[in-house]
């Protein structure tokens, strides 16, 4: 059986050593997610602080630091998931028949929740400024909650058979928020909250919300799964945590998980937003503060011996990598049947998920061509940016499997360099100029607003990849330093960047002026123009998260020899991306210095936290 609570879990970890506890008192303002990090990066155990700064609870931090220890905490249940996926079995109809469940799949007896008349998370209350004032990063706008759970229902079809869990952040202090009645709900577009919010605007009523922390760890992962339409998260994480989930009555009516550490329980006022921001993100930058609704907090609840699980978001990879990566272990086999013809998908972590997409699919309009190009792949691209959160891609690099069967789209230089080898920069780039990107994605023309291209490529290799620089290679004045950053991909250092949102800077157009087709820098397929080129060549993270998250395919992609025909636009040269720091973007994350130094010296030798990191 799986753990019934988050302390039963801490437990099992410490007792099998997957646990440290740190005993000497850290500040929640900054030094414990500096800690948090640097054990993360080490692939270190989950950290129990016992002495948090101003809190009266234990905080839990990177519980899911490692796929390793995510699976042991699954260990008893993955099984029961992982057939359910091989038999393409659809949850939502054994949850209306159970009893047809063969004795292979009885595990998926937990799918259904049960109500309880009581539980432990009715023993206490509290005010929001009694819980962990935790805060990642030197800018962020106040405390916010890193791993909730928000419940939501449907007004027009109330109960927890149309709820949604989603993991949406919620700031508890700062702004303008009043202390301890009202809190900040920022969540994203493509949300199922979204829909619930919508249906109670209609009908001129509040929504209510429920905000779980802690409780079964099923309960996070359920809350980022991308579930069916139809299918409640709550049944989910009954089946992945291997019990039901006992739910009891909140403050508000709402159902709440009978054994959660937390619940903050309130409604979305109809009629007001206030800003909520700025806050460190997963793409590496902060996202600024913007109106979003605001929570009219009735009542906080918590259980007896309440644990604060929270995680450290910023530039990838961070702890929802590996969330991203037990995801796709346990839907991974499912993309064919969701997409007809796709093999694989992968959001690549290291450019913060959303912004590049790669994918692998099937080119079998017409197979008897004597020259294989982009037919299907353009049906199936359209497809993968029609589906769920995949639609927020914003480069979405697609090829065809028959070109190369053996292609690992996880082996991200591989599968850029089979691209570059075959497209046609002419023919293969296909643009949407204005539609919707992640939320805290600023590359765009506005917030949610920005645009996207699909690069396919089919058939036999086109070029062969430079891997060295000409010696006649020469560039315009302002930009130098190039350098190799793939086979076939060259940095180029250009200046700053100056222009205006949704707008190309007209020294992208003289730079691509400056070369004719015959040109040496045209031997790449791909050049990239960034404020630091050695950053970004030395390492293929850098060129991902630079390249890919400070670029808007509209108005940064340019080419030399570029034209437009039959409003198709192409290039008959190299293609440029203007991947320089815009002066719109929102500041990079940057540790504080002096939070850094006082943890380090907790970590020197004799310190109470020698050895972690």
């Amino acid at each position: 059986m799986g753990y019934r609570n988050l302390r039963e879990c801490v437990a099992d970890l410490e007792k099998t050593g997957r646990l440290r506890r740190i005993e000497v008192e850290v500040d929640p303002d900054q030094e414990i997610g500096i800690i948090q990090r640097r054990v993360y990066a080490q692939g270190g155990p989950a950290l129990l602080f016992t002495r948090a700064k101003g809190s009266g609870f234990p905080l839990l931090g990177n519980l899911f630091g490692t796929l390793e220890r995510t699976r042991y905490l699954f260990r008893d249940s993955l099984a029961h998931v992982e057939t359910l996926v091989r038999l393409k079995l659809d949850p939502r109809e054994l949850m209306r028949r159970p009893g047809t469940l063969p004795k292979a799949l009885l595990g998926a007896a937990h799918l259904l929740p049960r109500r309880v008349d009581k539980g432990p998370i009715l023993a206490h209350r509290t005010s929001l400024s009694r819980l962990p004032q935790l805060k990642s990063w030197p800018l962020d706008g106040g405390a916010f909650i890193t791993l909730p759970q928000v419940y939501s229902e449907d007004p027009e079809r109330p109960g927890w058979r149309h709820g949604n869990l989603g993991m949406y952040r919620v700031q508890i202090s700062g702004n303008r928020y009043q202390p301890d009645l009202e809190a900040g709900l920022h969540y994203q577009i493509h949300r199922g909250i979204g829909v619930h919010h919508s249906e109670a605007l209609r009908r001129g009523e509040a929504l209510r919300v429920n905000v779980f922390v802690g409780g079964p760890p099923s309960l996070n992962v359920a809350a980022v799964m991308p579930l069916p339409e139809g299918m409640p998260e709550l049944a989910f994480a009954g089946l992945l945590g291997g019990r039901r989930i006992s739910l009891v009555p909140a403050a508000n009516g709402l159902p709440m998980p009978a054994e959660a550490d937390f619940v903050i329980s309130g409604t979305i006022d109809p009629r007001r937003t206030l800003p909520e921001g700025p806050f460190g993100d997963h793409l590496g930058y902060y996202s600024l503060a913007h109106d979003f609704p605001v929570l009219q907090v009735e009542a906080v609840h918590h259980r007896p011996e309440a644990i604060w699980p929270f995680t450290t978001v910023g530039r990838p990879p961070q702890e929802d990598t590996t969330f991203g990566a037990f995801i796709h272990e346990l839907t991974g086999p499912l993309i064919p049947d969701v997409l007809p013809g796709i093999h694989a998908v992968h959001a690549v972590d290291a450019a913060g998920v959303h912004p590049l997409l790669l994918a692998l699919g099937s080119e079998r309009y017409v197979p008897y061509a004597e020259k294989r190009e982009p037919m299907e792949l353009l049906t199936q691209a359209n497809a993968v940016l029609g589906q769920g959160q995949l639609s927020l891609a914003k480069y979405l690099l697609i090829a065809a499997r028959e070109d190369a069967p053996g292609l690992d789209i996880h082996d991200i230089e591989a599968f850029i360099q089979h691209v570059l080898e075959r497209i046609d920069w002419r023919r293969d780039l296909h643009f949407q100029t204005r539609t919707t990107i992640d939320t805290l994605d600023y590359s765009g023309h506005g917030l949610n607003a920005g645009s996207k291209v699909v690069m396919a490529a089919a058939g036999e290799p086109r070029r062969t990849l430079p891997r060295e620089i000409a010696s006649d290679l020469a560039l315009p004045a302002g930009f130098s330093a190039p350098r190799v950053v793939l086979p076939g991909v060259l940095a180029v250092q250009g200046p700053p960047h100056v222009g205006k949102r949704g707008e190309s800077a007209a020294d992208m157009e003289t730079f691509c002026a400056y070369f004719d087709t015959q040109a040496a820098i045209n031997r790449f397929p791909l050049v990239v123009v960034v404020d630091d080129s050695e950053q970004v060549a030395c390492q293929l993270n850098n060129f991902l998260w630079t390249v890919f998250t400070r670029s808007n395919p509209a108005t940064d992609v340019h080419g030399i020899s570029a034209f437009s025909e039959a409003r198709h636009w192409g290039c008959r040269g190299a293609l440029v991306i203007d991947a320089r720091a815009k002066n719109f973007h929102p500041p990079a994350l940057e540790e504080d210095p002096a939070a850094v130094r006082r943890v380090e010296e907790l970590a020197a030798s004799g310190g109470p936290l020698h050895g972690l990191f």
